[in-house]
Protein backbone atom coordinates (compact mmCIF):
# COMPACT_ATOMS: atom_id res chain seq x y z
CA UNK A 1 0.00 0.00 0.00
CA UNK A 2 1.25 3.01 -1.16
CA UNK A 3 1.61 6.20 1.64
CA UNK A 4 -0.97 8.87 0.81
CA UNK A 5 0.04 12.45 -0.36
CA UNK A 6 0.48 14.73 2.19
CA UNK A 7 -2.51 17.13 2.72
CA UNK A 8 -1.96 20.72 1.25
CA UNK A 9 -2.73 22.85 4.35
CA UNK A 10 0.54 20.47 5.69
CA UNK A 11 3.04 21.57 3.76
CA UNK A 12 5.22 23.41 6.28
CA UNK A 13 5.01 20.93 8.55
CA UNK A 14 6.23 17.89 6.15
CA UNK A 15 10.09 18.94 7.49
CA UNK A 16 8.66 16.64 10.92
CA UNK A 17 6.91 13.73 9.38
CA UNK A 18 9.11 10.54 10.03
CA UNK A 19 10.61 8.92 13.16
CA UNK A 20 13.17 10.20 14.56
CA UNK A 21 15.57 9.07 17.66
CA UNK A 22 17.82 10.72 20.17
CA UNK A 23 19.12 11.84 23.48
CA UNK A 24 18.22 14.68 25.76
CA UNK A 25 18.39 15.60 29.41
CA UNK A 26 15.61 17.00 31.74
CA UNK A 27 15.67 18.65 34.76
CA UNK A 28 13.78 21.19 37.02
CA UNK A 29 13.82 22.56 40.62
CA UNK A 30 11.71 19.30 41.64
CA UNK A 31 13.56 16.90 40.07
CA UNK A 32 16.97 15.08 39.62
CA UNK A 33 18.52 15.84 36.14
CA UNK A 34 18.34 12.47 34.28
CA UNK A 35 19.36 11.86 30.50
CA UNK A 36 16.80 10.37 28.29
CA UNK A 37 16.37 8.60 25.03
CA UNK A 38 13.78 9.24 23.21
CA UNK A 39 11.99 8.14 19.90
CA UNK A 40 9.59 10.79 17.97
CA UNK A 41 7.20 9.55 15.39
CA UNK A 42 4.53 12.12 12.87
CA UNK A 43 2.93 10.49 10.49
CA UNK A 44 0.08 10.97 8.21
CA UNK A 45 -2.91 9.50 6.56
CA UNK A 46 -3.73 12.27 3.84
CA UNK A 47 -5.99 14.02 5.98
CA UNK A 48 -4.70 17.87 7.53
CA UNK A 49 -3.13 16.63 10.64
CA UNK A 50 -0.26 14.88 11.86
CA UNK A 51 -0.33 12.28 14.36
CA UNK A 52 2.27 12.25 16.91
CA UNK A 53 3.45 10.33 19.66
CA UNK A 54 6.58 10.30 21.63
CA UNK A 55 8.07 7.34 24.44
CA UNK A 56 11.10 8.35 26.04
CA UNK A 57 13.38 5.81 28.70
CA UNK A 58 15.36 7.04 31.44
CA UNK A 59 19.13 6.03 30.46
CA UNK A 60 21.99 5.36 32.90
CA UNK A 61 25.73 6.90 31.91
CA UNK A 62 26.50 3.78 29.69
CA UNK A 63 23.74 5.17 27.92
CA UNK A 64 21.50 2.01 28.90
CA UNK A 65 17.88 2.30 29.38
CA UNK A 66 17.07 2.18 33.14
CA UNK A 67 13.08 2.33 32.99
CA UNK A 68 10.54 4.56 30.58
CA UNK A 69 10.00 7.37 30.98
CA UNK A 70 7.65 9.84 29.50
CA UNK A 71 4.66 9.03 27.23
CA UNK A 72 2.86 11.91 25.17
CA UNK A 73 0.50 11.19 22.08
CA UNK A 74 -2.05 13.82 19.93
CA UNK A 75 -2.01 15.62 16.85
CA UNK A 76 -0.63 18.67 15.00
CA UNK A 77 -3.05 20.06 13.01
CA UNK A 78 -3.05 23.65 10.83
CA UNK A 79 -4.37 26.97 12.52
CA UNK A 80 -6.55 29.86 10.63
CA UNK A 81 -3.82 31.25 8.88
CA UNK A 82 -0.46 29.43 6.83
CA UNK A 83 1.82 29.60 9.22
CA UNK A 84 -0.78 29.08 12.49
CA UNK A 85 -0.30 25.55 14.15
CA UNK A 86 -2.38 24.35 16.80
CA UNK A 87 -1.18 20.97 18.72
CA UNK A 88 -3.15 18.55 20.95
CA UNK A 89 -1.26 16.09 23.17
CA UNK A 90 -2.39 13.93 26.06
CA UNK A 91 -0.01 12.25 28.81
CA UNK A 92 -0.65 9.14 30.70
CA UNK A 93 0.05 11.19 34.06
CA UNK A 94 -3.92 12.84 33.67
CA UNK A 95 -2.34 15.88 31.61
CA UNK A 96 -3.65 17.34 28.52
CA UNK A 97 -2.18 20.49 26.84
CA UNK A 98 -3.51 22.64 23.89
CA UNK A 99 -0.60 24.49 21.58
CA UNK A 100 -1.13 27.64 20.06
CA UNK A 101 1.99 28.72 17.16
CA UNK A 102 3.69 29.06 14.46
CA UNK A 103 5.86 27.48 11.94
CA UNK A 104 8.40 29.82 10.50
CA UNK A 105 10.88 28.00 7.59
CA UNK A 106 12.12 24.16 9.97
CA UNK A 107 11.23 26.14 12.73
CA UNK A 108 7.90 25.71 15.81
CA UNK A 109 7.33 27.69 17.91
CA UNK A 110 4.42 26.82 20.97
CA UNK A 111 2.34 28.28 24.14
CA UNK A 112 0.10 26.94 25.83
CA UNK A 113 -3.29 28.03 25.17
CA UNK A 114 -5.19 25.26 27.74
CA UNK A 115 -3.68 23.02 30.16
CA UNK A 116 -6.15 20.68 31.99
CA UNK A 117 -5.42 17.36 33.94
CA UNK A 118 -7.37 15.24 35.53
CA UNK A 119 -7.54 15.21 39.90
CA UNK A 120 -4.60 13.33 40.80
CA UNK A 121 -2.11 15.01 38.16
CA UNK A 122 0.40 17.13 39.30
CA UNK A 123 -0.12 21.18 38.72
CA UNK A 124 1.11 22.48 35.62
CA UNK A 125 0.61 25.84 34.57
CA UNK A 126 2.10 26.52 31.34
CA UNK A 127 4.58 25.33 28.57
CA UNK A 128 6.62 26.72 25.77
CA UNK A 129 8.31 24.07 23.23
CA UNK A 130 10.27 25.07 20.51
CA UNK A 131 11.52 22.76 17.78
CA UNK A 132 13.83 23.01 14.69
CA UNK A 133 16.07 21.04 12.37
CA UNK A 134 19.36 21.99 13.16
CA UNK A 135 21.96 20.32 10.73
CA UNK A 136 19.24 17.49 9.61
CA UNK A 137 18.69 16.74 13.52
CA UNK A 138 15.04 17.53 15.39
CA UNK A 139 16.25 19.45 17.95
CA UNK A 140 13.71 21.17 20.65
CA UNK A 141 13.83 22.79 24.08
CA UNK A 142 10.19 22.55 26.36
CA UNK A 143 9.92 25.13 29.28
CA UNK A 144 7.64 24.26 32.40
CA UNK A 145 5.81 26.04 34.86
CA UNK A 146 4.12 23.45 37.34
CA UNK A 147 4.43 23.17 41.00
CA UNK A 148 4.44 26.50 41.82
CA UNK A 149 7.70 27.20 39.89
CA UNK A 150 7.53 29.98 37.40
CA UNK A 151 8.40 29.36 33.52
CA UNK A 152 11.89 27.89 32.89
CA UNK A 153 13.52 25.28 31.32
CA UNK A 154 12.27 21.59 31.62
CA UNK A 155 14.23 19.39 28.87
CA UNK A 156 15.63 19.33 25.72
CA UNK A 157 17.24 16.73 23.18
CA UNK A 158 18.68 16.68 19.72
CA UNK A 159 17.39 13.32 16.97
CA UNK A 160 17.94 11.87 13.92
CA UNK A 161 15.52 10.86 11.18
CA UNK A 162 16.06 7.35 11.37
Amino acid sequence: MTEPELHERLENLSFLVGTWRGLGVVGYPTIDEARFEQELTFTHDGRPFLEYSSKAWLIDEAGERIRPAARESGWWRPGKEPRDVEVLLAHPSGIVEVYVGEVVFHKVELRTDVVARTETAKDVGALHRLYGLVDGDLAYAIDLAAVGQPLQPHLSARLSKT
